[in-house]
């Protein structure tokens, strides 16, 4: 027997070799990582958000957000300990404020002034650029001098604590004003970027994320996000309790703890922030109590929250109440003392039918403008977003809408519905019964100082309530609702129309 020296030749068969990831997909791959576990929605936010939130922050000059003045005011006020609203003396009637540094008045006095006082186009409505540059240089005075802002001395502390937070962390690092003042902003930007992002991350395995994600990059949420103002708050809980809400009553998901923690103490917080916005919080209690993680006797957590939310709120109405017979000093001279609240609610009771026709007429009048300002009209430079941009917007809500997920007919019962339709309607009339009573003047022909964007808050409940009654969602030629490429055009959609409105407030604003 001999033994062969030759080479085994046998052919061994094996899988083809993996190829190598090619450059791209060794780019790609932490960005795949990341939109995996955080969601992609959330991702595109974070980014989004941070970009275009910071570039409003620069781009507008100071004190030229919506009504910032007064914002700043309160906001400066609750950074050094001001809870309650303070009467002030005033020779025009009632009033409320507070005390500022003499050098913050200086840049505020000089923004009142180039905002009110603009060229016509095509000259920039900032006058000099280098007197902001120049008062925002000087240091904060140690002397103060009283300053009227009755309209947010009538919000609670509440949505101010992000910019006090902000105001404080700035004189603690001895930044002057210009630096102060942009901190402060920021400070409300991080605040909102964290509140929605949570949200959108609450969401991260459903598709119902472009539909929040749609309304939160809106222009005009973006642009209030990157100023000084109680709404920036105010907008980060009203997305975050109705993406809560989407996902436990209208998708029919489970809570995990911290969503519901998080839902319950915006029960409490959100009727502090604004009060046009009470109800959409008291929604928590048409949620099943097993989607919230309750059981037996713990299903009474939600009705105690929502309570407490409730007595916070009417205890702040009360304490509140007296500034609105200063309301009037916000109108011309001739109409300081036609606003009187107490005469517009016994008109309202005594004679409904005149006030239904009052919001006839406001309606016909003015929906127009209030369309255009829910997507943006931005800040006191009164800059409408272009009009491609809100054909944008457009576009990323009929495409995030045609992907959403099928609304759950077990947890979303008709009744459930029909409650959170109602919700969202009695929403809407308290923007108009309030500013009808706080703002307009008596036997006005409107009800004046309604905006569009006061709608926001309330745009995600209102489309949910849709997408359970109108089943229509966007199918490929197999019937599948396409994910990647839809979620791609409702993200550059909003891209494009923020760097729209954007390039369209520079050119106004500085030319």
């Amino acid at each position: 027997m001999t033994t062969s020296t030759e080479p085994d030749t046998t052919v061994e068969l094996s899988k083809p070799a993996t190829p190598a990831p090619s450059t791209k997909d060794r780019v790609l791959a932490p960005v795949r990582t990341l939109t995996d576990k955080l969601g992609a929605a959330t991702v595109a936010f974070a980014v989004i958000a941070t970009v275009f939130g910071a570039l409003f922050a620069v781009l507008t000059p100071p004190f030229w957000g919506h009504d910032e003045l007064t914002q700043f005011g309160r906001a400066y006020q609750v950074a050094h300990g001001g809870v309650f609203p303070q009467r002030i003396a005033d020779d025009r009637g009632v009033a409320y404020g507070g005390q500022i540094p003499v050098s913050v008045d200086a840049l505020m006095g000089y923004a009142f002034r180039d905002y009110n006082d603009n060229p016509d186009e095509p000259d920039a409505m900032v006058a000099d650029p280098g007197a902001y540059d120049r008062l925002g240089d000087a240091e904060i005075s140690s002397a103060t001098k009283q300053m009227w802002f009755t309209n947010t001395a009538a919000y609670s502390p509440v949505p101010y604590v992000p910019a006090a937070v902000g105001i404080r962390l700035g004189e603690a690092l001895g930044l002057n004003i210009g630096g102060l003042h942009l901190l402060t902003r920021l400070a409300g930007l991080l605040v909102y970027l964290a509140v929605v992002g949570f949200a959108l991350y609450s969401l991260r395995e459903r598709r119902s994320q472009w539909l929040v994600f749609t309304v939160a990059v809106l222009p005009i949420a973006l642009f209030q996000a990157g100023t000084v103002t109680a709404d920036t708050l105010t907008n980060a809980l009203a997305i975050m309790v109705s993406a809560l809400l989407l996902k436990a009553l209208f998708v029919g998901d489970r809570l995990r703890p911290v969503e519901t923690g998080a839902l319950l103490a915006a029960t409490i917080a959100l009727p502090l922030s604004k009060p046009t916005y009470v109800l959409l919080a008291m929604l928590v209690v048409v949620v099943p109590a097993d989607r919230l993680g309750f059981t037996g006797k713990l299903k009474l957590i939600p009705w105690a929250f929502a309570a407490t939310g409730g007595a916070l709120f009417l205890a702040w109405t009360k304490i509140a109440a007296p500034t609105g017979e200063g309301m009037g000093l916000m109108r011309p001279p001739h109409q300081w003392y036609e606003v009187r609240p107490g005469d517009q609610l016994k008109g309202i009771i005594g004679d409904p039918v005149q006030f239904v026709h009052t919001f006839g007429e406001s309606i016909a009048l003015r929906d127009h403008r209030w369309f255009n300002q829910f997507f943006g009209e931005l800040g006191f430079a009164y800059v409408d977003v272009p009009a491609i941009s809100m054909l944008a917007c457009l576009i990323a809500f009929a495409v995030s809408f045609g992907i959403a997920d099928r609304m759950s007919t077990v947890t979303a019962t008709f009744r459930r519905t029909l409650i959170v339709a109602l919700t969202v309607l009695a929403s809407v009339a308290m923007i108009y019964v309030t500013l009808y009573m706080s703002f307009t003047p008596v036997d006005f022909y409107i009800i004046d100082g309604v905006q569009g964007r006061y709608f926001v808050p309330l745009a995600i409940m209102g489309l949910a309530v849709v997408a359970r009654w109108v089943p229509l969602r966007l199918t490929d030629s197999d019937g599948v609702i396409p994910t990647r490429g839809t979620a791609i055009t409702v993200t550059c959609a909003s891209v494009f129309a923020l760097i729209a409105a954007a390039a369209t407030y520079y050119t106004v604003v500085w030319g």
